[in-house]
């Protein structure tokens, strides 16, 4: 009790014992290291390899299957055995990746939590960077990150482009009747392009256009989709659309994780009310938090959250002198900022499959 100001203080974690506090800094430390072998077990393959085994493998044959070099793949199958994320008969020397493993760790599964892993390494590269921005503040810029736009669309693929026409688009009635008619349609952060894809192929009647402020990932998505004649990428800030994209320009503005990270996120939802038609209507995804840390605490990706917030999603917009909301500003702001923006009509719409992302369904 704060006996000066008559205020009960309600801490989020009770002191831990010295024994339990050990336990779980331990825990961490071997977890956030295995994280790094899932990410490389994706990569490599190995993970995906191990698991359509017909016969459990040795390492020496694990290897070959593979294509990798055997000293390599041993020490890896030791982090991960003694991870208990692989079974090992020291008897035959074979290993194996449990079922229930396998359909979380391969693309074979709903969800690949090894695609995950991947930002670990990514958001590591940049720690010096951050370690200066920390102490003289500013941002790491999106250059510093020669990857992520690759581990986005990983990730994308699985919370977003999975959940796209079955579960998304309903969430707007009659949208899915208007795209199969034709309409425009825009993406702004549209990364890769892979969701802007996905659409084009189902709906070749309307027409699709992606801006995005990484020359690399327009690039890419113009080499992966160029047989999507009605699909187009550009390269610029969302902040500022450019010609001939104007006024009333679009029926349907779409942002998939994309609003957090801008410089300027106001000036961003207020020009996508702007692109739109009378009767168009913007629909955004962005990460589902409270936007309080106390609120956040049984969160299932809380920490995971925060972190990519922390080493990413804040920094770029800091770099570029920007607001710095962060992955985790939370549903409360993002529905403000809509209202902000001028939108008329705001509805927020959970899956109950996906625990990280929030979607908004916003009417001029």
């Amino acid at each position: 009790m704060d006996r000066a100001a008559g205020v009960r203080h309600v801490w989020t974690v009770d002191d831990p014992t010295a024994e339990a506090a050990e336990e779980r800094l331990v825990e961490i430390l071997n977890d956030g290291c295995l994280g790094l072998m899932l990410a490389l077990g994706h990569r490599t393959g190995l993970l995906a390899v191990l698991a359509q085994a017909s016969t459990p493998p040795t390492a020496a044959e694990l290897a070959a299957s593979a294509g990798l070099q055997e000293r390599y793949v041993r020490e890896w199958l030791g982090a991960m055995a003694v991870g208990r994320l692989v079974a090992h008969d020291p008897q035959t020397g074979r290993y194996r990746l449990p079922a229930a493993h396998a359909d979380l760790l391969t693309d074979e599964g709903d969800a690949n939590v090894a695609a995950f892993a991947q930002y670990l390494a990514v958001l590591a590269g940049v720690e010096d960077e951050l370690v200066g921005c920390f102490r003289h503040g500013g941002g790491v810029p999106y250059s510093s990150y020669p990857r992520f736009q690759e581990v986005m669309e990983a990730d994308s693929a699985q919370t977003v482009v999975a959940a796209l026409l079955d579960d998304v688009l309903p969430m707007v009635p009659g949208l899915a009747g208007r795209l199969t008619a034709g309409i425009d349609v825009l993406d702004v952060g549209c990364g890769r392009g892979r969701a802007l894809a996905v659409l084009a192929r189902q709906f070749p009647r309307s027409r699709f256009h992606g801006l995005d402020l990484s020359q690399e990932a327009i690039d890419h998505l113009r080499a992966e989709h160029a047989d999507l004649p009605s699909l187009e990428g550009r390269v610029g800030d969302a902040a500022v659309l450019p010609a001939p994209w104007g006024a009333q320009s679009f029926d349907l503005v779409t942002t998939f994780d994309a609003i957090h990270d801008q410089a300027d996120p106001l000036a961003v939802v207020r020009g996508i009310r702007e692109a739109l038609r009378p009767d168009g209507v913007y629909l955004a995804q962005d990460i589902n938090t409270s936007g309080t840390h106390a609120g956040d605490l049984d969160h299932p990706l809380g920490p995971f959250i925060y972190t990519i917030s922390t080493m990413h999603c804040l920094t770029v917009s800091l770099a570029r002198g920007g607001t710095g909301l962060g992955a985790a500003w939370g549903r409360p702001a993002a529905e403000a900022l809509l209202a902000e923006s001028g939108f008329s009509s705001v509805s927020t719409h959970l899956l109950p499959h996906d625990a990280q992302n929030a979607w908004y369904v916003a009417w001029p």
